[in-house]
This record gives C-alpha cells, sequence and structure tokens, in this order.
C-alpha cells in the first residue's frame, strides 16, 4: 500500500507541474524546479510511485479492457467487438501524458547523488516506459519514439512521424533489460522489481513475436529474436526460483486465488491492491452479479473447451453440443466449477448451493471467479486484489513461445503446462498424443494455426484461454493470432431443448421455468421464472442454445480491424503521421 499512500502527496506536485492532457502542453513540468528536487531516494520513490496510477483497475481486468472479446457475453458489446469502431475525432488511446511524465523523470534523474539508487529508480520509469509503449504497439502499431520530454519549442519532435513498431519494439526490450539489471530482487506484490520486468519482457516478447508471425501481411522481420527473447525471459524467472503455483485442494485452490483479500505473493508477481481500511474498493460481485450491471455470462464455445477430467476432449462426446447443464458440467477439468456456478457452487463463507440465475448472467453460465462473500455484493464494496501479473502467465508464455518456435519439448511441458494441471488434478498434456491427433474444435477457431506443431499450439491456446480467464488477455491473443474472426461468430449460452420446467442440479426440485406468454403457477420452493423474450434462443420457442445480443449483426473486417484509428485531429495537426490501414 505504499505507494498509494505516497500518491496522495504526489497529487500537490502534479498541480504544481500543471500536467495537462496532451504532452504537447506549452508549459511542461519545469514548474517542478528539478535542480532542487531529483537529489534523494526520498524524491524519486515519490516521483516514480506517481506511475502506478496508470496499472489496470480491477474493472479493466476482469471486463477485459476492449470488451469480453469471444470468452464472455454482455448485454452491451463494445465496438471493438461489435465492429462498430469508427476513427475518433481525438483521444482514442493516442493519448501521451503519461509519456512525457515518465521522460521527464529519466531527463532529470541524473541528480540524483548516489548512483545505485539513480538506476534503481530509473528501472522503474524504463519499466513503466516499456509498458507505455507496449500497449501503444498493441493499439496502433507504428507509433513515434520519444525518448525525452518534448520542449513546446521542438517542433522537430512535436512534428515526428511514427517510427517502425521493429524500432519501438527494440526499445522496449531496451528498457526491460535495464529495468531487470537495476530492480530489486526482493518480491513486492504493488511494486515492479527484477521479476515484474521479467514478466512484462515474457509477454511483450510473445505478442509481438507471434503477431508478427502471423501477420505476415505487415512484412515484419525477426518473430523467432522476440519469441526467443519471451523464453529466455520466461526461462529466467521461473529457473529463480522465486514464484510458484499455488495450490491447496484441487477442487478449490483456482477459485481462492483470485478471491484472497490480499494477493498471494507465492503466484501474484503484481497485483492492484485495493483496501477496505483505506476505503479502496472495487466492483466485481456487483458487476458479476447484478441484473443491471451487462449481466455476464461465459460463453459456450469457452465451457466447450474445457477437457474432461481425465483429459479427453469433451467436444469428442457424442452430441456434445446438445447436452444440458447438468451434464456438460459433470467431469470437466475441475477450473469450470470454479470460473462459473455448476451444480454444487456455493458463495464463500456458506454452505448452501446457489445456481446460476438466468436474469443474472445473458447465457446462463454464471461467473464465480473474482467472486467474494455475500457481504461484498453491493456496489462498489470489494477489497480483494486483482492481478496485474502471475506466475501462471509466464509458464504458458514460455510454452507457446517454445511452440510457435517449432522447439517445444515434453520437458518443456513438464516445467510449465503440467503445473498448472497440478494444480487441479488434471492429467499432463502429451506433446507427441497432441500433435499426432490436433482437436478438430479447437482446430475450427484457430485457422491460422499451422505446421508440424499445430496439435499442440491448439492445446497451449486452449490452457491459455482456460487459464487466464478473465484476467485482459483474450482480445489481444486473438489479434496477434490474426483470428479476429471469432469475434463476429454468434455467442451463445446454455442449451434448452424447449421451453418448460427444468431441474438444473437433478435434486428433484424444479429450479427454472421457461415460459412464454402469461407466468405459470407453481407450488414453493419457487423457481426462478424465466421468459422467452429475456432470452432468445436459437430455434425460438422451440428450443436451442441461449443466443446473446440476438439484434446486433457483428463483423471484423481483417483488413483494418487488427489495429485502432489514429484520431483525425492529430493527423490534422502533424501531417507527419499516417492514418492506419484501411481507416
Amino acid at each position: 500500500m505504499y505507494q498509494y499512500r505516497l500518491l496522495f502527496y504526489f497529487i500537490i506536485i502534479l498541480m504544481q507541474v500543471g500536467c495537462k492532457k496532451d504532452f504537447l502542453d506549452k508549459q511542461p513540468l519545469s514548474s517542478l524546479a528539478p535542480e532542487t528536487f531529483f537529489h534523494t531516494e526520498s524524491d524519486l520513490r515519490l516521483y516514480t510511485n506517481s506511475f502506478y496510477s496508470v496499472m489496470p483497475t480491477a474493472e479493466e481486468i476482469y471486463y477485459e479492457s476492449e470488451g469480453c472479446a469471444d470468452n464472455t457475453a454482455v448485454t452491451t458489446m463494445t465496438v471493438a467487438v461489435r465492429g462498430a469502431r469508427v476513427v475518433p475525432t481525438s483521444g482514442g488511446g493516442w493519448t501521451w501524458t503519461e509519456l512525457r511524465k515518465i521522460n521527464f523523470f529519466l531527463d532529470n534523474s541524473f541528480r540524483a547523488e548516489n548512483e545505485d539508487v539513480r538506476k534503481r529508480y530509473e528501472g522503474v520509469a524504463r519499466f513503466f516506459r516499456a509498458l507505455f509503449y507496449a500497449k501503444m504497439v498493441q493499439r496502433f502499431g507504428d507509433v513515434p519514439w520519444y525518448s525525452h520530454a518534448l520542449d513546446a519549442k521542438d517542433e522537430e519532435g512535436l512534428l515526428r512521424p511514427r517510427d517502425s513498431r521493429v524500432l519501438i519494439s527494440d526499445s522496449i526490450m531496451a528498457d526491460l533489460d535495464f529495468a531487470v539489471a537495476h530492480l530489486p530482487a526482493t518480491k513486492s506484490i504493488d511494486q515492479v522489481t527484477k521479476w515484474t520486468a521479467l514478466a512484462l519482457k515474457s509477454r511483450f516478447g510473445l505478442f509481438e513475436g507471434t503477431f508478427r508471425k502471423y501477420h505476415t501481411e505487415f512484412n515484419l522481420p525477426g518473430y523467432e529474436k522476440l519469441l526467443e527473447a519471451c523464453a529466455d525471459a520466461s526461462k529466467a524467472l521461473m529457473m529463480a526460483g522465486v514464484y510458484a503455483v499455488y495450490t491447496s485442494t484441487p477442487s478449490k485452490a483456482y477459485q481462492e486465488l483470485f478471491a484472497f483479500e490480499n494477493a498471494n505473493p507465492t503466484e501474484i508477481i503484481l497485483a492492484r491492491v485495493y483496501d477496505a481500511s483505506l476505503s479502496v474498493f472495487h466492483d466485481v460481485n456487483f458487476h458479476t452479479l447484478s441484473a443491471s450491471y451487462g449481466r455476464p455470462g461465459m460463453t459456450k464455445s469457452l465451457v466447450n473447451s474445457y477437457l474432461m477430467s481425465d483429459g479427453t476432449r469433451f467436444t469428442d462426446i457424442s452430441r456434445y453440443d446438445t447436452l444440458q447443464f447438468y451434464e456438460e458440467t459433470r467431469n470437466r477439468d475441475p477450473r469450470l466449477a470454479q470460473t462459473i456456478r455448476t451444480p454444487g457452487y456455493t458463495r464463500m463463507g456458506e454452505t448452501r448451493p446457489v445456481l446460476p440465475q438466468l436474469s443474472n448472467s445473458i447465457t446462463g453460465y454464471q461467473i464465480a471467479k473474482y467472486v467474494t462473500e455475500p457481504t461484498k455484493d453491493a456496489a462498489n464494496r470489494c477489497s480483494n486484489d486483482m492481478p496485474v501479473f502471475r506466475y501462471a502467465e509466464v509458464l504458458l508464455n514460455y510454452a507457446e513461445a517454445k511452440a510457435e518456435l517449432g522447439i517445444l519439448t515434453q520437458e518443456d511441458i513438464d516445467i510449465s503446462i503440467k503445473l498448472l494441471r497440478n494444480r487441479v488434478g488434471m492429467p499432463n498434456m502429451n506433446l507427441a498424443s497432441a500433435n499426432a491427433a490436433p482437436d478438430p474444435y479447437v482446430g475450427n477457431e484457430y485457422k491460422n494455426a499451422n505446421g508440424a506443431n499445430r496439435g499442440v499450439i491448439l492445446e497451449i491456446r486452449r490452457e491459455r484461454r482456460i487459464e487466464l480467464y478473465r484476467e485482459n488477455f483474450r482480445f489481444n491473443d486473438l489479434m496477434r493470432w490474426k483470428e479476429g474472426h471469432l469475434l463476429a461468430a454468434p455467442f451463445k449460452g446454455m442449451y434448452f431443448p424447449r421451453l418448460g420446467n427444468y431441474d438444473l442440479d437433478h435434486d428433484g426440485t424444479i429450479d427454472l421455468v421457461l415460459y412464454q406468454g402469461t407466468k405459470p403457477t407453481m407450488p414453493n420452493p419457487q423457481p426462478q421464472f424465466v421468459m422467452y423474450g429475456d432470452i432468445e434462443l436459437q430455434n425460438g420457442a422451440q428450443g436451442g442454445n441461449i443466443i446473446t445480443n440476438p439484434l446486433i449483426d457483428k463483423k471484423f473486417v481483417e483488413a483494418k480491424d487488427y489495429l485502432f484509428p489514429l484520431p483525425t485531429q492529430e493527423l490534422l495537426i502533424n501531417p507527419g503521421l499516417k492514418q492506419n490501414p484501411g481507416w
């Protein structure tokens, strides 16, 4: 919580420096009087703690930034998921305030009296500069590289064209190498360390490496070098023995990890910290359980992706696509029952099983991940920390990078994927079996995966989709794999063969009534009543899977939608900038 207390004091500094929303501000940060600041460790710590405000909030993490991609359906989809993005007049993510603040620090940190201290906090600044540019590259591709805070008189800098993403990526990696070399190796939940920098290098190396491999239309070189950097950074973190996969019991460990009030330092590398004692709350329970907050629900395609508990494929079962809720959730990868409500699910601190509520979940697959005890269900009452970097992602990055390079071995799987499977008591992934018989269901989703390692790449993508659900990865994963078509596919939910009464947990009691017209009268205990029209079924009142957002014609344009557009105002101000293709 140290940086959060310091942020209150830093507000005073921000007021003094007059930092506005655009890095072209004619009054730069000179009013901070750098010649009298930036001398002591306290000065450097105070300034760099302001950088943490850019860490994603809980809402950004579990709502998955640009929308829920194809993992989660909500009543109001974002424009990116609908395929309804337009060129903005201003904003649209083309914002540089944070970069100017970082570069101002780097321009003045030479004043520090202790060189080791200076390098440590320069490591913090360069980590955040790498994070800033990683997000800009993911969103826009080529962007201008600025290594110093611009002066209002610097016409050349102000009118700088976009640098290639190759230069930007190399600069990001150089910043992260500096951060790895100079940040402390002591674990910290709320401060960046050497390990956080390695985790970001692993993350960005995988993104950029696979983006270049699959997006041949951009003719970008050197994907192998980036994937090797990802694998090396991941392996360095793995071999250090500082982090491990959190375990308790297979039926609870995965769910516990995301419901702990304080982030578990065994696995969590960096978290967004929340604290009830400081009235720092988030909204995950209310968002997940309220009927007025999007009614989020896991999609049927993701439910289908979970393996059976013995490691076999659910989609190899005859008529898997018409199994009803009780049958389709039995004997599955235990992470399914720890991510959504399945028969027997109980809330934290309670013993009474509760079933999914269709009035609160648009697909019927009601989300349980991150959800805590019922006392936190009101708006803005949750205080469980939210992971930003965790060890599981590093393990997945390592396996995927090696697979995409064509050098993955069974031993690599045993030190990465196997640890995640062990947590929930699942059988290990087998490299030879995966490549010998690629899953046709998953293969139909990822149309661009190919080569001798196609089968294991599909399995690693399955593992990643399940393990990192609602942790703000899926949209970017689809973009780097060049699988944007999945956003345009219909989002489906539970299967109901007809309207009528349903015993969802097979305990002999009617739990749900789907009806049309007049609401029927039912004896106690009263089930949940859902009128046809509040939900839509694939074959109308005759039954089928729930279809979400049936009136929205989603689309994804391959020629332009893998990048976001630059705002028109910026193109007018700076003629050196060029718009992204197709926009």
